[in-house]
């Protein structure tokens, strides 16, 4: 998927539009669902649960809304000298003489970065939900990618 030449503001910021989506609406909705499960269960008098119970129901509300807000900043952020990858756990920047490909191959669910080392790093900011655009994207950063050769 390697190309030729860049195009005007190549060096955006990669970000998959439908996962951040669903992913902050998802993180809204479990905050929201999990207060109120925790205020409707039935009272200790009635043989429900109690206080902690419910606190503990509403830190998991919490907790998933943090994992799922982690989701929604997943991001590749591409620079002058190479490519920051923040995907769902961990980032690191990675120099463009680092990369030797750009793969987004049918039925993979993001886009891969194969290095000089035989890494294979995952760029999740490029993700098969987002359709045809995703194709587009992973072409723009194999574009970058084919740019930075010709300027060594």
């Amino acid at each position: 998927m390697t190309g030729q030449g860049t195009t005007h503001g190549s060096l955006e910021p990669f970000r998959s539009r439908r996962g951040r989506i669903m992913a902050s609406v998802m993180a809204v909705v479990s905050v929201v669902l999990f207060t109120v499960l925790a205020l409707l269960v039935a009272g200790v008098d009635e043989g429900g649960w109690v206080v902690a119970d419910r606190v503990m129901m509403a830190l998991l509300g919490v907790s998933l809304a943090l994992v799922l807000w982690r989701w929604a900043a997943i991001k590749a952020v591409p620079d002058e000298s190479g490519i920051t990858v923040q995907n769902l756990v961990g980032h690191r920047h990675i120099a463009w003489a680092e990369i030797t490909d750009v793969t987004f191959d049918d039925g993979d669910p993001w886009a891969s970065l194969h290095l000089r080392d035989t890494e294979t790093v995952a760029v999740m900011a490029i993700q098969r939900a987002d359709g045809a655009s995703s194709r587009a994207e992973a072409q723009r950063l194999a574009d970058l990618v084919g740019a930075s050769r010709t300027r060594r």
